[in-house]
């Protein structure tokens, strides 16, 4: 009925921390671009990788309110969710939220973990491979 609410939640949180660390990275760029660093490592920003789980949770939370608006648990007038009206659909509508909306939104970011440590095996890999082709 409204599982859809944990992910988005998540989503929010997400977006306004990916928001602060990409304005950290930002300045930190500004700072090593004027040091001039020895060495330029590549790796994936945090901040992209935050980019991702945003997406994957907006997009989850999009098509699952889309699905209760199908199955019309969602209406356009107040109180929006049909299981509003009544104190024992509130029991059951925040049951459901508490298993179903939490597992999904746990399930995605640790998908997204995995995508994160996948993400820089590769390009550990890929610059391990160049540095030995250079010395070679």
């Amino acid at each position: 009925m409204a599982c859809f609410l944990v992910p988005a939640a998540e989503a929010i949180v997400a977006t306004v921390v990916e928001k602060a660390v990409e304005k950290k990275e930002e300045n930190q760029e500004k700072e090593e671009s004027t040091i001039q660093s020895k060495e330029q490592v590549a790796k994936v920003p945090f901040s992209r990788k935050l980019k991702w789980l945003t997406y994957l949770l907006w997009g989850g939370a999009l098509l699952l309110a889309f699905e209760h608006v199908w199955h019309g648990e969602v209406v356009p007038w107040f109180p929006f969710l049909t299981a509003m009206d009544n104190p024992g659909d509130m029991a059951e509508m925040f049951g459901e939220m508490a298993t179903v909306g939490v597992t999904m939104a746990v399930l995605v970011t640790v998908v997204w973990i995995a995508m994160c440590f996948i993400s820089d095996a590769i390009v550990k890999r890929t610059s391990n491979s160049m540095s030995r082709s250079t010395n070679v």
